[in-house]
């Protein structure tokens, strides 16, 4: 079993990688761009602010909740739908069900403007604290495939808005699946001009402070996940038989 991430951008493929890909599998996915589009729709400013060590990350008022929970609903029965198209079994879910993510929301958060350091209001994002995997080990042992939205219960009973990267590693941590692709539109994570192939956690720890604002969250987190015995291939979702590239060696590997 894998699990993979697709990205906002690698959605438009996301029937390649379905049919690509082994089943059944976990599928979490994105969908910024389209949540973005929607607040702007409903007259809803889209925010994003970066922290001190440089992670650039949306910030979810409770006005960008609401379209966050109806935009990730919208995209998880679009992905589910696409599975069925192709004869497969899926069932799509958030982490609020079961509850199979929980996290905790971040009351404050330290944000960088321009070279000074500011403490602003949470808003509705959180930081996932727990896994139970329970309900997506039941859907996988009856033969269906899981569509996961990147949403969590809080522990005061709220919905949070998780980041989907980490919702995925954190998955894959308490599943422990053979790997976790994590698709993109991008080939992997290029220094210096190319792709690097393969890097093991503590390269790929000193390699994400040299790398830009996206990409070295996902190695960080990358690197955790390996440190669990899982590997993770950050890869090109856009391409023809995008799961079987990365698990031949395309993007880049990061090993046990």
């Amino acid at each position: 079993m894998i699990v993979i991430k697709v990205g906002g951008r690698a959605l438009k493929n996301v029937e390649e990688v379905i049919r690509d890909s082994p089943k059944p599998l976990v599928l979490i996915h994105g969908g910024g761009d389209q949540v973005t589009e929607y607040s702007k729709k409903m007259g809803v400013e889209p925010k994003f602010v970066v922290s001190p060590s440089g992670i650039r990350s949306r910030y979810t008022s409770w006005e960008e909740l609401q379209v966050f929970v109806m935009v990730m609903g919208k995209i998880n029965k679009e992905v589910v739908s696409k599975f069925l198209d192709l004869g497969h079994k899926a069932v799509g879910i958030s982490g609020v069900d079961g509850p199979t993510l929980i996290a905790e929301r971040k009351r404050r958060i330290v944000v960088k403007v321009g070279d000074r350091r500011r403490v602003i209001e949470g808003g509705y994002t959180g930081r996932i604290v727990e896994v139970r995997p329970d309900l997506v080990s039941f859907l996988l042992s009856s033969g269906y495939s899981v569509v996961i939205s990147p949403l969590a219960r809080g522990t005061q009973g709220e919905m949070l808005n998780v980041d989907g990267d980490q919702a995925a590693s954190k998955l894959a941590i308490a599943l422990r699946p053979t790997h976790l692709l994590l698709l993109s539109d991008v080939e992997g994570v290029v220094h210096e001009g190319e792709v690097v192939r393969r890097v093991n956690p503590e390269e790929a720890r000193s390699l994400a402070e040299e790398i830009g604002y996206g990409m070295n969250r996902k190695l960080l987190m990358a690197a955790e996940v390996a440190n669990n015995g899982v590997e993770v291939v950050i890869a090109n979702g856009l391409r023809k038989a995008p799961v079987t590239e990365a698990l031949a060696g395309g993007g880049t590997h990061v090993v046990p």
